[in-house]
């Protein structure tokens, strides 16, 4: 019989004893997923409540437009602010489908969170 299979491991060399003392490395595990996936539910929550929030699209950055409008990136949000430079703020929320890239569902996608005001 060679070394290793003679040997034989005891509890607490495990991480846990029979009297509680100890932790057992799935333990950590366990925790570290649990924190994981709480973090990641706040994370969402956090989105969730973000996309929600009313934006003004004649005054919103365009880091802000992109955060809160679903379908406009970076670039669209650009031409959102650019487009409002060169013809003034808008005036009823169905013209943001004039602006290059952004068509009338995006507009009703937004249509509760956009204001004009």
């Amino acid at each position: 019989m060679n070394k290793l299979t003679s040997q034989t491991l005891q509890p607490n060399e495990l991480g846990s004893s029979r009297s509680g003392h100890g932790i057992h490395p799935l333990s950590h595990y366990l925790k570290a997923l649990m924190l994981s996936a709480g973090l990641l539910i706040m994370g969402l929550i956090s989105v969730i409540a973000t996309a929600n929030e009313p934006v003004n699209i004649n005054l919103a950055s365009a880091e802000a437009l992109a955060e809160a409008l679903q379908g406009i990136g970076p670039s669209k949000a650009v031409r959102i602010i650019e487009y409002r430079e060169a013809y003034g703020p808008f005036e009823h929320i169905e013209e943001l489908a004039a602006v290059r890239g952004i068509g009338l569902d995006t507009v009703e996608k937004n249509r509760d969170i956009i204001r004009l005001q």
